[in-house]
């Protein structure tokens, strides 16, 4: 119902990512809302290309080395980014996994958070580099072009994923900084980790949701042999988990207690091994494209 797919005789307008060699034509787009994910090209010969938002960006990337190693290849940004949010999630998996508080301490718990969170940012801030440096050329022409470090595209749905989950993770940074001091009171809590804590969870929701729109090209799909299909379910599952927890962690003020402290770490833990795996599957994705 919300799935889009067009017929259009003329440039690639539609899609702000890609610019076209003189003789080139879109003939479909398809997308969800007023996105568009995937297009079929078409020349004047009659030659046909398929060109996807995701694959596209991942394989077709101007910060890429080329090398066909899937576990160690650092010369490539997509290993970067697989590689720093792996630690990152783990570092939230480990934070709330059963009985690593009590084996700790609450102050290195608490660092874990903020470790992991600052691993997240890293790798959100990458993800968008690697974003803004998707060639502007489908694959099959290598015109040159130059390195990119801040654009503004909007209308691009991988740009806007990008963005907002790159400003979640500041709201985690801000949520677990705070939440190292011991001193604050309730409100204080509530206040200055609680609160973005929130925000933070509603960027990843958000984020995760776009990036599934664009995987499946619609608001609903279903491609289990899919790689990227398995990466952007696993995101999205983890950040739901970690919007139940966030939502638990408000603390009572009568009680002093969080509304439902086993929902928070279940919901952080779960989250984080949802991340983690997919965060670990960006590595084949990167050298096996679907």
């Amino acid at each position: 119902m919300g799935d889009k797919l067009k017929e259009i005789k003329k440039d690639c307008s539609d899609i702000p990512s890609i610019n076209l060699p003189d003789g080139w034509l879109c003939i479909k787009t398809e997308g969800y809302g007023p996105f568009v994910t995937r297009a079929i090209l078409r020349h004047i010969n009659g030659d046909h290309v398929l060109w996807d938002s995701r694959d596209h960006r991942k394989h077709h990337n101007l910060l890429e080395s080329g090398t066909d190693s899937t576990w160690w290849a650092p010369g490539a940004i997509g290993w970067w980014i697989g590689l720093l949010f792996a630690i990152g999630s783990a570092c939230f998996a480990a934070g709330a996994a059963p009985g690593y508080v009590d084996w700790v301490g609450n102050q290195i718990d608490g660092i874990t958070f903020f470790v992991g969170s600052i691993f997240f940012t890293t790798a959100a801030f990458s993800q968008y580099i690697e974003t803004i440096n998707a060639r502007q050329t489908p694959k099959g022409f290598l015109l040159k072009e130059k390195i990119r470090f801040l654009t503004w595209e909007p209308k691009r749905i991988d740009w806007l994923a990008g963005v907002v989950q790159l400003i979640g993770t500041l709201f985690f940074n801000i949520s677990t900084f705070y939440a190292l001091n011991s001193t604050f009171t309730i409100h204080q809590i509530n206040h200055h980790v609680w609160v973005p804590d929130m925000y933070g969870s509603i960027c990843f929701l958000v984020a995760s949701g776009l990036v599934w729109m664009e995987v499946g090209h619609s608001l609903f799909s279903w491609k289990t042999g899919n790689l990227s299909w398995q990466i952007a379910l696993l995101n999205l599952l983890g950040s739901i988990a970690f919007g139940v927890s966030a939502i638990d962690a408000f603390i009572i003020p009568l009680t002093g207690q969080p509304i439902n402290l086993t929902l928070v770490n279940w919901g952080t833990f779960t989250g984080g091994i949802c991340f983690l795996i997919g965060a670990i599957l960006l590595l084949p994705e990167r050298t096996h494209p679907d």
